[in-house]
């Protein structure tokens, strides 16, 4: 007698995709994640206010697939991490195994999702994030390296890369909704939802994955909100925020809102000084801020 085979249960995935301007690219975008191989998938759209009819046609997509949901419209967020944060907080994504984001303008690899859950299953961990490849209009590339080894207290200083690859467990999602609606202004005046998210999973002691396996084209264009640092130019522009305070401002921000009771970490500059190497993932960015402590730069 043959034996029947039970059909294995696929992973399912909300994937909270922020929108704005988006007509150029944000069909190609969601015919990849679509594209994504042995899980099964629910697309949430939220679209800052737009003036190409992104909206429009997220709501028509909708209408014509059941996986697709587009929360109401109407709300000027002004940036990214606004968006995604109003989706964390208004999406229920409860039934769903994990929860991934969303930009509106690159591309998948069909792998990239089974690929994350594959890991994050495997090692029992909370988290999942990895490097990328960044591609530009006229057919170049370059890989996006982010998968450093974590150090003590990278998470003040630097996201674990960008959010678009990050692949989450449920339940560590369902204490960051929490987190977020407890602290909704707070977190609202962050600038990188990307970081804020990192940093609330490793001061809370949950297991996060950076992998160098890159299963995503990271689109590259002018309207970027953050694009990646590269070359000179892009370098300049990094001091430049340094030097203006813009990114202390930010790690102040961050070092904020998720400390707890226990936490020794703090911006004096003796203590920034000690455990500078700690505070970066690649060596070679923890000793540049290093010289920006020494100089009065950060």
């Amino acid at each position: 007698m043959k034996l029947k085979h039970k059909k294995k249960h696929s992973s399912s995935i909300a994937v909270l995709l922020a929108a704005y301007n988006g007509m150029a690219w944000i069909e190609e975008q969601i015919d990849s994640i679509f594209q994504q191989k042995e899980v099964d998938i629910d697309i949430y759209i939220s679209v800052d206010i737009s003036s190409d009819g992104t909206y429009e046609w997220c709501q028509n997509l909708a209408t014509k697939n059941i996986r697709v949901n587009v929360l109401p419209y109407g709300d000027h967020f002004g940036g990214a991490a606004k968006n995604f944060l109003r989706l964390i907080r208004d999406v229920d994504f409860s039934t769903y195994d994990y929860v991934s984001l969303a930009d509106q303008d690159d591309i998948w690899l069909p792998n990239k999702l089974i690929h994350a859950v594959n890991i994050l299953q495997k090692n029992n961990i909370d988290a999942y994030s990895s490097d990328v490849i960044a591609f530009w209009s006229d057919g170049r590339e370059k890989l996006v390296k982010k998968s450093y080894p974590q150090k003590r207290l990278d998470y003040y200083f630097e996201s674990a890369g960008p959010g678009c690859t990050y692949v989450l467990n449920r339940d560590s999602m369902l204490l960051l909704k929490i987190f977020i609606n407890n602290n909704w202004k707070s977190v609202n005046c962050i600038e990188l939802h990307d970081w804020l998210i990192y940093a609330f999973f490793r001061s809370r002691d949950m297991s996060w994955y950076i992998d160098s396996e890159p299963l995503m084209l990271y689109r590259q264009h002018a309207l970027n909100q953050v694009g990646i640092n590269f070359g000179f130019l892009a370098y300049l522009k990094r001091i430049k925020m340094i030097r203006n305070g813009w990114y202390r401002s930010e790690v102040r921000k961050i070092s904020e809102v998720i400390t707890i009771s226990n936490d020794t970490f703090n911006l004096g500059t003796w203590f920034l000084i000690k455990f500078f190497y700690q505070l970066r993932r690649q060596n070679k960015d923890a000793f540049v801020l290093l010289l920006m402590i020494l100089f009065g730069m950060f």
